[in-house]
This record gives C-alpha cells, structure tokens and sequence, in this order.
C-alpha cells in the first residue's frame, strides 16, 4: 500500500483547506477523473459542523467509542465534533498544511502519517473512514493489504465506521437493468486528480464499494460487518467488527 506524505506543491486541497481557514474563502477545488465530467468540491462544506453533517457522517460520530482514529481527517471537522462530545481522537492525514490548519482550529491530537505506514503502531477502538473513507484503499485487489493493516491498528473487539457509495445506478437502464462489463475492472475503482489555483496534485485511485462485496472481503480476513444506516443516494455506513482470534 501507499505510505505517501504529500508536499505543497502536490496537495490542492491541503492549499484550499488552508486557503479557507485563513480568508474564510476559497477557489474552486476542481477534480478531474478520466470517467466522469470536470467537478469541483465545495470547500465550505470541509469546514462543516456536528449539525450540518449528513445523517450518515453524524450517526458515525454517535457510535466512535474508545480510542478513536479520524483518518484523513482534512480540516478537522470530524476530529472537532468528537472533542466536543468528550470523546478521545487521534487525527492523522498526509497533507501538512491540512494538519497545521487542525493544529489551528484547535484538534489536540494530530499526526502528519499515512495509515499504512507501518511505523504509526498505536491501536485503537474506533477506525473512523468518513467522506467515502472506503476511497483510500484504491482498488478491490488492496482489499487483503487494507484488512491485514486494520489488525495491526485495531484492538481486539474494536471497529471500523466507513462510509461508501455503491455506484451501480451510475449503469442502470431504464427498465432496472445493469450494463456492468464483468471482465473490466470493478465498477467502483475510479481515478482522480485535482486542482486548486495552479497546484495540480498527482493521480490517484479511489475505490467505492457496494455493501456486499465489502462484507465478503471483510469476512475473509476476520471481520464481521454490519450495515448500519443507508443515505439517500445509494450511500451506506458500514460498521466492520474485528473478531477476536
């Protein structure tokens, strides 16, 4: 698995993270992806708070207990509600600037580390992989490498809180049928770059995943999950249970 640490000159949404923080506005974060139209991410909305958060991303916070790790945590907006909530957190991301603007906006615990970077050994209770977090794993193939880091991180009894998208609708006809090419890549692997001002990060892949085919792959490799609320667009949470061995 990738153990990247991004620099400034590869981190758009490090720069409009910090770009928002600092003028309390921000250019567009454009995201470009060789399946999909030209879209951009409303910066704002990395800055929300406890209240204006979907009901997936809010009943995740609900649950986290223990020792809590917020992956990819951005501007922090997760790390913050759980605090206020009295919960212990651990932040980690692999943008500098967005750890420093954390750092500002008051998150006591941050790290500047790659989840699967082997020399971050601390365990915890709660794995927390919002904002699509199944997106870090990359492809269906990274699914064994993922599970068998998750144990490394996880205490035994502990979980991991992850939403996802299953993007099947996205080849639906009109009479409910799917036009899926079985022997092409995983409908859900997707590829995406992004920009903000003149930074242009570099490529990367992004995996959503259908419920199912989660729950298959975690219970190969000693989870059990456990669909635990549907959003309104195709979207899930998921809470993936280490079994005791």
């Amino acid at each position: 698995m990738d153990t990247t640490i991004l620099t400034a000159d590869k981190d758009p949404m490090g720069a409009a993270i910090a770009d928002y923080f600092t003028h309390h506005k921000a250019n567009k974060l454009r995201v470009f992806s060789s399946q999909f139209d030209e879209d951009e991410i409303p910066v704002k909305q990395l800055f929300r708070t406890a209240a204006t958060m979907p009901i997936l991303e809010r009943t995740a916070l609900e649950i986290a207990n223990g020792n809590i790790l917020d992956v990819g945590a951005g501007s922090g907006c997760h790390a913050l509600a759980l605090q206020e909530m009295g919960k212990k957190v651990c932040a980690i991301d692999i943008s500098p600037l967005s750890i420093e603007t954390m750092k500002q906006r008051g998150v006591y615990n941050t790290r500047l580390i790659n989840l699967f970077d082997e020399q971050f050994t601390e365990t915890f209770d709660t794995i927390l992989m919002l904002m699509n977090g199944s997106g870090i794993i990359g492809r269906l193939e990274k699914m064994p490498d993922f599970f068998k880091r998750m144990k490394q991180l996880l205490r035994p009894g502990g979980c991991i809180l992850m939403d996802s998208s299953d993007l099947s609708y996205l080849y639906e006809d009109e009479d409910g049928s799917f036009e899926v090419n079985l022997m092409g890549d995983y409908y859900g692997e997707i590829d995406f770059q992004m920009q903000y001002k003149d930074i242009k990060g570099n490529p990367f892949e992004w995996l959503y995943v259908d419920f199912q085919t989660l729950s298959l792959y975690a219970s190969e490799h000693g989870f059990k999950s456990e669909l635990v609320k549907e959003g309104k667009h195709y979207d899930y949470l998921a809470k993936i249970s280490r079994i005791n061995d």
